[in-house]
C-alpha cells in the first residue's frame, strides 16, 4: 500500500451496510502509543480488518469471510498489489495458459466480495496497536478491529534519479502491463536483473521493435529459464555491467546516459521509454513503532503468521523477502486468516464454528 497525506476529508457515506458505524466521542478516544489521536469522524467496528489487497490480503479475506468473520479490507488507493504491475503469470496453479496479473487480482477481489468481504480502496494513515480493539485510521475514518491481518506487501524501487522522477509517466514506467501498449513500434529499455525485469522485457516485445535489458552486473538473480528465454529472443538485447546515470529528454524520454561499470566509459542509448524493475521495498512504515522489523525493514513473523502483539497477524511479501511469489503470498493469507479465526475463538470473541469453513 502506498502512503497518503493526512489531509482532512469530509465524512463519506457509509459503504459498509450492516457494520456498526458511530461518531467518535472526543472524550472516549484512547490515549497511549505513537498514533493516538483525538477528534470526531466516522468509526467502523469489525472483527477482522485486513490491510492490503494483493494475493495475501485477498486470500485472507476469502478465508475470513467464509469463517463468518465479515472482514473489512483496507485495499489501498492502488489496490491489487504488485501483480497489477505483472504481465503474464505462468506459475500460479490452475491456469494452463498464462493469465494477466490484473485479471488474476480482479478475480480474487470478486471472489472475496462474493463471500461478504467489504473492500475499501483507501491507504492507511496510522495505527494504534496498544490495546484491543486495535485502531486504524484511513481517510478520516477510524477502524476498530479485534484482530488485524497486515498484508501490505512491498512497493517497486526506483533508481532515484531526478531525471527519472521528472519523466515518470512521460516514458519512465514501472508497469509494462499498464504502459507497454504506448510503445508500439518503439525501442525501449528495461532496468534490472531479476525475474521481474526479464518478465517485463519479454512482455514488452509484444509492442516494441527492440528491448534493451540493462543490468549493472554480469550475473542475474533471475531464474535460468527466464534468462535463457531472453537470450534466445530476437527482440531482446542484454547489456551486462551497464548502469543508468541519467534519463535523457525534455518533455519525454529520448535516451539514456549509461556507464560501463567495469571501465567507467559512458555512452548514450537512444530509446523512447525505460521500465524500472530493480526490486521492492516493504510497506511497513505505519507499523514500525509497534512491530518487530528486520534489517531490511520487513516485518518479523512469530510462529508462522503471528507478530509480537497477540491478535496482529502478518502475511505475504511484507515479511517474505525470500520467495516473493504470488502463490506463497496467497498461502500466507490463508494461514493468517485461519490463525486469526482460531485466535478469536480462543479469546471468546467468536463462537466455534459448527462446520468447517475451509
Amino acid at each position: 500500500m502506498t502512503d497518503q497525506t493526512n489531509s482532512k476529508m469530509p465524512p463519506a457515506a457509509n459503504p459498509f451496510g450492516g457494520f456498526s458505524i458511530s461518531i467518535v466521542d472526543d472524550s472516549a478516544t484512547a490515549t497511549g502509543g505513537p498514533s493516538a489521536i483525538r477528534g470526531a469522524g466516522d468509526r467502523v467496528d469489525a472483527k477482522v480488518v485486513i490491510i492490503g489487497s494483493g494475493p495475501a490480503g485477498l486470500t485472507a479475506a476469502i478465508y475470513a469471510a467464509r469463517a463468518n468473520l465479515a472482514p473489512v479490507v483496507l485495499a489501498g488507493s492502488a489496490p491489487g498489489g504488485q501483480l497489477m504491475l505483472t504481465s503474464d503469470v505462468e506459475n500460479y496453479p490452475g491456469f494452463v495458459e498464462a493469465i494477466q496479473g490484473p485479471d488474476l487480482m480482479a478475480a480474487m477481489r470478486a471472489q472475496a466480495e462474493r463471500f461478504g468481504s467489504r473492500l475499501v480502496d483507501v491507504d492507511i494513515d496510522r495505527v494504534d496497536f496498544s490495546e484491543r480493539p486495535f485502531r486504524i485510521w484511513a481517510r478520516g475514518t477510524e477502524y476498530r478491529a479485534q484482530a488485524v491481518i497486515i498484508a501490505t506487501g512491498a512497493s517497486a524501487i526506483w533508481l532515484g534519479l531526478d531525471s527519472e522522477t521528472r519523466l515518470r509517466g512521460r516514458g519512465v514506467s514501472a508497469c509494462a502491463t499498464c504502459d507497454g501498449f504506448f510503445f508500439k513500434d518503439r525501442e525501449i529499455a528495461v532496468v534490472g536483473g531479476g525475474d521481474t525485469a526479464f518478465e517485463e522485457a519479454n512482455y514488452l516485445t509484444r509492442f516494441a521493435t527492440k528491448v534493451h535489458l540493462l543490468h549493472r552486473r554480469d550475473t542475474f538473480r533471475a531464474s535460468k529459464i527466464m534468462v535463457d528465454r531472453a537470450q534466445a529472443h530476437p527482440k531482446i538485447e542484454i547489456h551486462p555491467n551497464t548502469a543508468v546515470e541519467e534519463v535523457l529528454g525534455d518533455s519525454k524520454v529520448d535516451g539514456l546516459l549509461l556507464t560501463d561499470t567495469l571501465t567507467g566509459d559512458e555512452r548514450r542509448m537512444a530509446v523512447d521509454g525505460v521500465f524500472i524493475a530493480i526490486g521492492h521495498r516493504p510497506n511497513t512504515e505505519a507499523f514500525r513503532d509497534w512491530l518487530d522489523v528486520d534489517s531490511k525493514g520487513y516485518l518479523v513473523v512469530h510462529d508462522e503468521t503471528g507478530s509480537k502483539i497477540d491478535g496482529v497477524f502478518i502475511a505475504g511479501d511484507v515479511h517474505d523477502h525470500r520467495y516473493r511469489q504470488a502463490v506463497t503470498a496467497a498461502a500466507d493469507g490463508c494461514k493468517a486468516a485461519i490463525d486469526a479465526e482460531r485466535w478469536l475463538e480462543a479469546e471468546g470473541i467468536t463462537e466455534a464454528a459448527t462446520t468447517i469453513a475451509w
